[in-house]
C-alpha cells in the first residue's frame, strides 16, 4: 500500500511539473545561473570588490527508491541553498568564494540496514553525507575559493573550483556537485583550438561535506570487490600526490570537433581518450576511444588494498549516430568495454563520459560490456519545456565474474523519463525538474537479493526545484 501511494503521488507531481537533470560534461561548469562578474579593470582594488557580483541558488530535492517485494524502500527530502561572490576584474585578476548548506527534512532513516541484504540506501544517502549517514544538520561546505587570472579569452584559476571534464566532472544529479582544488586553466590559442588542464591536489566528492587529498578521496563510495572476489579494501590505503589533466579540442569545419584527453593519477593509473564528433546537415555521429593502465602498483603495493590491479588494463569504444531536426534530437548509441580488464575511474570524481551514459547508473567498474542506448529529446516550441526519453540494454559479465564485475551488478535494461520546465516573467529563475528511472534485471542473480536491491527490479523517482538568483 505504501509503495502504491508513493507511486501515485509521484505521477501526480510528475504530470504537474515536467523535467531534466544532469549538466552535460561538454558544457561550462556554471551551476550559478546568474551572469559572471563584469570583466572591467580599474586602478582601485576597492572598485573590483564593490563591482563584483553575488549569485545564489535555493534547492529542494525529493528522491525515492522503490525496490521489489520485501526489500527496503527509501525516500529523502533535502533543502538547501548557496551564495557565490566574484569580484570584478583587477588587472586581470578575480577572486571568487562560495558556500552551500543542506538540511535533511523528513527523510527515511539513512542508517537503516536492510535485514535481507545488510545494505543501506544507495541513492538517497548521497544527498547528504556519505561519511556520516546519521548527519542531518551539519551539512555546510565551502564550495569555491579561488584566485583567477584572465588574459584575452583565457583564464587560469588556483584554489577550490568547479571543472567539467570527461573524467572529472560535476556529476550534479544530487544537492551539490563534485568540487576540486588545484590549478586549472582554459587557454584558446586561436579561434579553433582550446587547451585545458592543470594539477589537482584535493577533491570534495558529491555527497560529502569535507575536502580530501587525492588518495583519500578514492574509496569514499563503495569499494566493490577485488579482481579475485575478496572485498575491496582500498579506502584510506591509496597513496597519490595528485592528478594531472590535459585536454585539447580542435574545431573542424561544419561543426565537427576532435578532442584529446589524458588523466594521469600519480602512483595509481593513467587514462587517455580520443573523441571525434561529426555533423553533416541534420545527421550527427561520434566515436570515442579510451584506454587505461595502472601506474606502479595501482595505488598500493598490497594487491588486497590497491585500486587498479597492475595485471589489468582496459579499452573502451563508444559510438553514436543521430538525427537532429527542428526541436527533435535522436541518437542511437553503443559502448563496448573489452574483456581485458575493468574500466575504472573513481566514482567520487565524476560520471562516465560515454555516449551510452544514463543518469542513475554507470558502467564504471566493469569489463566485457556491451551497452545499447536509444535517446530522444524534444524541446517544445511554445513553452520553456524540454523532454527526453531514453532506453538501454546493458549486457554485463556474470555477477560472480569478479575480475570483470566489480559491483555485482547483473545485466539490465533501463528506462529514463526526463523533463524540465523553466519559468519566465514573474517566476523567472525558477526551474522544476523531474526524473523517473526504472531498471529491470536481465541477468542471473543466483537467488541472492544483494544483487537486486538498489540495482535492478527497482524504480527511482526524483523531483527537484531550483531557484537561481
Amino acid at each position: 500500500m505504501q509503495k502504491n501511494a508513493l507511486f501515485i503521488l509521484f505521477l501526480f507531481l510528475f504530470s504537474a511539473t515536467l523535467v531534466a537533470q544532469h549538466q552535460e560534461i561538454h558544457t561550462p561548469p556554471h551551476l550559478w545561473k546568474g551572469k559572471k562578474s563584469v570583466a572591467e579593470d580599474s586602478t582601485s582594488l576597492l572598485f573590483a570588490f564593490k563591482h563584483g557580483k553575488v549569485h545564489g541558488n535555493l534547492r529542494y530535492f525529493f528522491m525515492a527508491t522503490e525496490n521489489q517485494d520485501h526489500l527496503t524502500d527509501a525516500h529523502a527530502n533535502a533543502m538547501g541553498g548557496g551564495l557565490f561572490y566574484e569580484t570584478a576584474s583587477f588587472r586581470g585578476f578575480q577572486f571568487g568564494v562560495g558556500g552551500y548548506f543542506i538540511y535533511n527534512v523528513g527523510s527515511s532513516d539513512m542508517t537503516h540496514i536492510d535485514p535481507y541484504t545488510q545494505t543501506v540506501s544507495r541513492y538517497e544517502t548521497s544527498l547528504f553525507d556519505l561519511e556520516n549517514l546519521a548527519n542531518k544538520h551539519d551539512l555546510d561546505r565551502l564550495e569555491e575559493l579561488y584566485l583567477k587570472y584572465n588574459f584575452k579569452k583565457s583564464h587560469i584559476a588556483l584554489g577550490k573550483q568547479l571543472i567539467n571534464t570527461p573524467f572529472i566532472n560535476l556529476q550534479d544529479g544530487r544537492m551539490r556537485p563534485t568540487e576540486v582544488g588545484g590549478l586549472f586553466g582554459e587557454i584558446f590559442p586561436g579561434k579553433k583550438n582550446k587547451l585545458e588542464g592543470g594539477y589537482l591536489y584535493e577533491i570534495s566528492p558529491r555527497g560529502t561535506v569535507d575536502w580530501y587529498g587525492i588518495g583519500e578521496s578514492i574509496g569514499i563510495y563503495p569499494n566493490g570487490t577485488n579482481v579475485n572476489g575478496t572485498k575491496g579494501n582500498y579506502k584510506g590505503n591509496i597513496e597519490s600526490n595528485g592528478v594531472y589533466l590535459l585536454g585539447y579540442t580542435h574545431q573542424l569545419p561544419q561543426g565537427n570537433s576532435l578532442k584529446l584527453w589524458n588523466v594521469y593519477v600519480d602512483n595509481v593509473f593513467n587514462t587517455s581518450m580520443l573523441q571525434w564528433d561529426l555533423k553533416r546537415g541534420a545527421w550527427v555521429a561520434g566515436v570515442q576511444y579510451t584506454q587505461q593502465h595502472a601506474v606502479n602498483e595501482g595505488g598500493n603495493e598490497d594487491p588486497t588494498k590497491t585500486y587498479f590491479s597492475p595485471d589489468q588494463h582496459s579499452r573502451v569504444i563508444s559510438t553514436k549516430v543521430g538525427y537532429e531536426t527542428g526541436n527533435w534530437k535522436t541518437t542511437l548509441n553503443y559502448t563496448r568495454i573489452t574483456a581485458e580488464g575493468r574500466y575504472l575511474m573513481p566514482r567520487e570524481w565524476g560520471r562516465d563520459p560515454f555516449y551510452t551514459f544514463m543518469p542513475r547508473e554507470r558502467n564504471e567498474g566493469f569489463g566485457d560490456v556491451n551497452a545499447y542506448v536509444g535517446k530522444v529529446n524534444y524541446a517544445f516550441a511554445k513553452a520553456p519545456l524540454k523532454a527526453s526519453l531514453s532506453y538501454g540494454y546493458f549486457q554485463l559479465p556474470d555477477v560472480k565474474n569478479y575480475a570483470l564485475n566489480k559491483y555485482g551488478l547483473p545485466s539490465y535494461t533501463q528506462l529514463n523519463l526526463d523533463l524540465t520546465y523553466e519559468f519566465t516573467d514573474f517566476l523567472e529563475g525558477l526551474e522544476i525538474q523531474a526524473l523517473y528511472v526504472h531498471k529491470a534485471n536481465r541477468g542471473n542473480t543466483y537467488e541472492n537479493e544483494k544483487y537486486i536491491i538498489n540495482k535492478v527490479n527497482m524504480s527511482n523517482y526524483n523531483l527537484i526545484l531550483n531557484f537561481h538568483f
